[in-house]
Parts: C-alpha cells; structure tokens; sequence
C-alpha cells in the first residue's frame, strides 16, 4: 500500500498539490478547486491522525509550495 502524497507544480493550483496560503506558512494539501469562483478546499498537510478539516479559501490567497532543494 502506498501513502498520500502532496505534489508540487509551478501553475494554477490542481487537486493534491501542495500550497501555502498567504495568512501563514503551514503546508496544505489542494483538495478542490473552482476556475470559475476563484475558490479551492484546501486541507492542512501532512494529514493529522484523526484527520484534517477541509476548508475554502479565494484562489488569490494560494500559493505554490516550492519544492524543498536536497
């Protein structure tokens, strides 16, 4: 079995990839996105054990994760 994962791309937002928002510096996880609204659900990341809330947030305050360089 394989675990989630988080990716992280250089565009738009898209379903599982991983941002940051502009209010803190935490990691999320893309879960919806709406082109036309300008909205996504995002979900705090890695996930909590009892799980993470999923919450809507305007797309202008969403921005990519830069991969961590090794």
């Amino acid at each position: 079995m394989t675990s989630p994962s988080c990716t992280t791309t250089p565009h738009a937002p898209s379903q599982g990839e991983c941002v940051r928002l502009d209010s803190d510096e935490q990691l999320y996880q893309v879960i919806g996105v709406d082109d036309r609204q300008g909205r996504c659900w995002v979900r705090r990341w890695p996930l909590a054990r009892q799980g993470s809330e999923v919450f809507e947030i305007s797309l202008q305050h969403v921005r990519p994760e830069r991969p961590h360089r090794l």
